[in-house]
């Protein structure tokens, strides 16, 4: 693992698995993700049954997990879904709780196919974890999931009464765009900690560009992945302060642990948040996972590394939950 101080070192590597994993993916899903066309019915259903496979094969163990499904009419006649996730030795009698942002480009994934991480993460901090289930697009387009995350949150401290100092929120890839966007909101009451990974938060792919430049993605190229986000935000201006986050000019945001594949294009967003997040005045820990893909944490059976990274999660976790209730009790 290389910390920001020395996120741009290539002297540390990745295991054997991780660099082999890296290599398949580059011959293969970067390939494939070349010629499907996500603009097209049978492109998108194609690209969305690979994903769920992959996260379905390649993920962490359910066993004893217990999934409760949520589909409620919210207080201002809204309709929001998702589900509570507790992975196995987790009770319901739980004062905290972990709110969770999938990711998917605002379009490929689910609640399903982050089940396996959202229950990886609840037995690891023994803390029950709820995944908004936001609406995906082109059907449903900016900021449609921008809203449904804010209508969980709101649900979730409102109507379920957990206090934001007992939440953590956490999300990935888009999921990580979201969970930021969220919490700039000046009305959101913030939570103990936020944790990102492989956090999206440039829409243009102007750094993933760069960062491409030096090292390929192994799994996609940013053209590719700018033609996938478009179907979420075409007709908006890229500039739009909800799309365009404004970090380092805006709140303070919470604890922050930032977790990035060195080998993924997204490491360059990773670690231009991290120093928008200081720049702000806010206290950001920023890892970067030698030779490690996009989102690695989802993929245990194919990263060795997966397993130290999300044992880092946890602790963070616990550590930020447990300095928000001293604070709290003082």
């Amino acid at each position: 693992m290389l910390t920001d101080e020395s996120a741009t070192d290539s002297s540390e590597r990745g295991s054997w698995r991780s660099r082999h994993a890296a290599t398949l993916s580059s011959l293969t899903l970067r390939q494939i993700s070349a010629v499907l066309p996500p603009g097209q019915p049978w492109g998108l259903w194609a690209s969305r049954q690979i994903v769920a496979r992959l996260m379905d094969a390649f993920g962490p163990s359910m066993a004893g997990t217990r999934v409760e499904r949520v589909d409620v009419t919210t207080a201002d006649g809204q309709r929001l879904c998702g589900e509570w996730v507790r992975g196995r030795g987790v009770s319901g009698e739980t004062p905290g709780a972990i709110y969770f942002v999938h990711g998917s480009g605002y379009v490929l994934c689910s609640t399903r196919t982050h089940r396996r991480l959202a229950s990886w993460l609840s037995r690891l901090t023994g803390l029950p974890v709820f995944s908004v289930d936001y609406r995906l697009a082109p059907r449903h387009r900016f900021p449609t999931a921008a809203e449904d995350v804010r209508r969980g949150w709101d649900w979730l401290t409102g109507h379920c009464g957990i206090a934001p100092e007992r939440i953590a929120v956490a999300g990935d890839s888009a999921g990580g765009h979201l969970s930021v966007d969220l919490l700039l909101q000046p009305d959101v009451a913030h939570p103990a900690a936020l944790v990102l990974l492989s956090p999206l938060m440039d829409l243009t792919f102007t750094l993933a560009r760069s960062r491409e430049q030096t090292r390929p993605d192994p799994t996609m190229r940013s053209h590719h992945a700018v033609r996938l986000v478009s179907l979420y935000c075409n007709g908006i201006e890229t500039r739009h302060p909800r799309l365009a986050l404004d970090v380092a000019g805006g709140r303070l945001l919470p604890p922050t642990l930032i977790q990035a594949g060195g080998a993924e294009m997204l490491a360059a967003d990773a670690i231009a948040l991290a120093d928008d997040l200081r720049a702000a005045g806010g206290r950001c820990e920023l890892q970067i996972w030698p030779d490690q893909v996009h989102v690695f944490q989802a993929l245990p059976r194919i990263s060795p590394e997966a397993v130290p990274a999300m044992r880092t999660v946890a602790a963070f976790i616990a550590e930020t939950l447990g300095d928000a209730e001293i604070e709290r009790a003082s």
